[in-house]
């Protein structure tokens, strides 16, 4: 995983509308980054309520994106209509961006969908890991207890504890070739 004080790796990314977003610039509260999909079954057990808390961590000066990584090609739900669906369906306010080749999941050192990382005013890494404890048919209900309380540390100034629970999903869909070295 990218090392907790890690700062924001620097990227340009397109949105489905071919809007381009420097990922590191501005200054906000904090920085949000959320790699996910559209077929995964991980994300689609938590998109609604993923959805609400990273809309309102938005309106609340945090810069939240969204990231599909997958090989489009080969797992054609993910591809850029699926995501404008995505987009429209779950009422996203914050950009869904587009890792084509894949050099932005690599630079996070990301692993699966769904996968957060949370950045503090200062642009250095405090959260990386899950949205909460629930998955497909553990019947855990889906709260985002977990990013919600990091959300809440930056909007109260309290420090994030380390102790941080990894990330579960569906791996990133890598091109053929392009597999990083540290999965």
């Amino acid at each position: 995983m990218l090392p907790l004080d890690s700062k924001i790796p620097s990227s340009l990314l397109m949105d489905t509308d071919k809007i381009k977003y420097q990922i590191s610039e501005g200054s906000f509260k904090g920085y949000i980054f959320s790699f996910i999909c559209n077929h995964c079954p991980y994300v689609i057990n938590i998109k609604e309520k993923m959805s609400e808390l990273l809309n309102q961590a938005h309106r609340d000066n945090f810069r939240v994106f969204a990231i599909n990584s997958n090989d489009m090609d080969n797992y054609p739900l993910d591809n850029i209509h699926m995501m404008k669906n995505d987009i429209v369906e779950f009422k996203y306010e914050f950009p869904y961006l587009i890792d084509t080749n894949q050099s932005v999941a690599k630079k996070f050192q990301a692993m699966c969908t769904p996968e957060f990382y949370v950045f503090n005013n200062k642009k250095v890494l405090i959260y990386r890991g899950r949205f909460d404890e629930s998955s497909p048919g553990n019947k855990i209900p889906v709260t985002g207890i977990d990013l919600r309380k990091v959300i809440n540390n930056i909007n109260n100034g309290i420090p994030t504890s380390k102790d941080q629970h990894p990330s579960m999903g569906c791996n990133i869909k890598w091109n053929k070739g392009n597999e990083p070295d540290y999965i």
